[in-house]
């Protein structure tokens, strides 16, 4: 999200920075980049010209053309901007009400409702610890009712029995008595679309508000829409009023203007996010971290609270406790490319990392290519538990046995191996110096700030590979800017 437009702010950004004074004139022409870019973002018109006037103002003040660091000033004021639009504080879904709870999911057809009713319900249940109720009052898509009972029974959360011949007015009080009866706290309602906004469409769901009255009603809107999601946005918020958003898809829109418009337009903020087709590929929408990505800044922050919430803590101490003794066996490293794929892979990482989006063209240019990670685990599932653990085991037959039954070559073979050499050589020095335990979850090492390693908790960040590199990367091969161990696409 926010690919191509995170490249070209950034861009007008790093030229003002880079330039020791700064005029009205350098301020303006800048401002008109910006705006071109907003605009090429899918970003409503009004929106832009009033971001564009508000930094245009706060930049041309004397304290920020005369200071020391003009550039960096105005850096700052879009930054502070962006996340005033964005909303400026995160808004996470309001539980603050008499149980059962009830949320109200609405919006078009193939927006992801059904699926984000379930990533809700999952979220609930696992971070508050809340016993969650999904009930499904779509009777006109075939098997939509369906669909909500195998996602309930895949996230281990109750759906309500599906009775055939039910009116949605009908199974919306029949849900709120089972919520009630069963000591539910949380029931969410996932309403049926279109493929458009019908009078039809209104009038049923304000029934069914009118029912349930519920404490949340999310809108579930498609980013990769635009600015139809905003108009969507207006016409729901006008007839049934939504108390906020959930934008779905996100992880496939290169541009993020619905996300820019929607707060600003509407007034209602975006509470969470989809990013992907997994379960618990939802994130709670912060301002703050939104507009540091766009700016190229990173978010750390959500990099580390996902470390947390993904990586097992008592797996983390055990393996910390074996690299320690210098016991770090092909097993271990499975698990570590396990975790990076947890933590969204490559492309997941580095575009969390401060200062990587500037290097865009280089990492392409290195043909980095999470598939290495696929291609690895499949060469260590190829051996046997015993090769694993011993790798001193594997001669030139073994080899090309594994090769064969992982679909990859002889050389890869070899390159893991030297990887999985190196690691352990490495890990078994750091061992020695006291520095696992703050890489593992139990305090930062010396050389990291203390809001970055270890702050996750026991669950931590996965280990570095040789040469500063993350784990199933390798250690040699360094990028221009000093990129340490990056993946290049292996020849299959």
């Amino acid at each position: 999200m926010f690919d191509a437009l995170s490249d070209r702010i950034s861009g007008i950004l790093d030229a003002l920075t880079r330039r020791g004074a700064l005029t009205e004139k350098d301020v303006s022409a800048a401002m008109r980049e910006v705006r071109r870019a907003l605009l090429e973002a899918d970003v409503a018109l009004p929106v832009v010209r009033d971001f564009t006037e508000r930094v245009k103002r706060a930049a041309v003040g004397q304290e920020v053309l005369r200071s020391v660091t003009p550039g960096q000033q105005v850096v700052k004021i879009v930054h502070d901007e962006l996340v005033a639009m964005l909303g400026a504080d995160s808004e996470p879904i309001d539980l603050q009400a008499v149980p059962p709870v009830p949320i109200l999911l609405v919006g078009l057809q193939g927006s992801g409702k059904t699926t984000t009713a379930a990533k809700i319900a999952r979220r609930l249940s696992e971070k508050d610890k809340r016993r969650v109720l999904m009930a499904s009052l779509d009777t006109r898509r075939p098997a939509a009712q369906e669909q909500l009972r195998v996602l309930g029974e895949q996230v281990g959360i109750d759906t309500l029995p599906i009775i055939e011949g039910q009116t949605p007015t009908d199974i919306a009080k029949r849900a709120m008595e089972a919520a009630r009866l069963g000591g539910y706290d949380v029931v969410i309602l996932d309403t049926a679309g279109r493929l458009h906004i019908d009078e039809a469409l209104m009038a049923e769901t304000a029934e069914i508000r009118d029912i349930a009255r519920p404490h949340e009603t999310l809108l579930v809107a498609d980013s990769l829409t635009g600015q139809d999601a905003v108009t969507l946005a207006k016409s729901f918020d006008e007839r049934i009023g939504i108390t906020g958003i959930v934008l779905t898809r996100v992880d496939g829109d290169g541009r993020g203007g619905a996300a820019l418009s929607m707060r600003a337009v509407t007034g209602k903020p975006i509470k969470l996010i989809g990013t992907g087709e997994a379960l618990d590929a939802l994130e709670d929408f912060h301002p703050e971290r939104i507009a540091g990505r766009i700016l190229g800044m990173g978010d750390v922050v959500s990099l580390v609270e996902k470390a947390a919430e993904t990586l097992d803590a008592e797996k983390a101490e055990r393996m910390a406790r074996k690299m320690r003794k210098g016991a770090f066996d092909l097993e271990d490293l499975a698990e570590q490319l396990g975790q990076m794929q947890k933590l969204g892979g490559m492309s997941g990482i580095l575009g969390m990392l401060p200062g990587i989006g500037k290097m865009k063209k280089q990492i392409d240019a290195a043909n980095i290519d999470d598939s290495v990670f696929r291609r690895q685990r499949a060469i260590i599932s190829s051996m046997t538990p015993e090769e694993r653990r011993r790798p001193k085991l594997l001669n030139a037959s073994r080899k090309r046995r594994i090769a064969a039954g992982s679909g990859t070559t002889v050389q890869e073979v070899n390159k893991l191996l030297k990887m999985h050499r190196q690691m352990a050589d490495m890990m078994k020095k750091m061992g020695k110096r006291g520095m696992l335990k703050g890489l593992m979850g139990a305090g930062p090492p010396p050389e990291m700030p203390p809001d970055v390693g270890g702050s996750a908790g026991a669950g931590g960040l996965p280990p570095l590979a040789p040469g500063g590199g993350l784990p199933g990367l390798g250690g040699g091969a360094r990028l221009p800017s000093g990129l340490p161990g990056l993946p290049g696409k292996g020849k299959k």
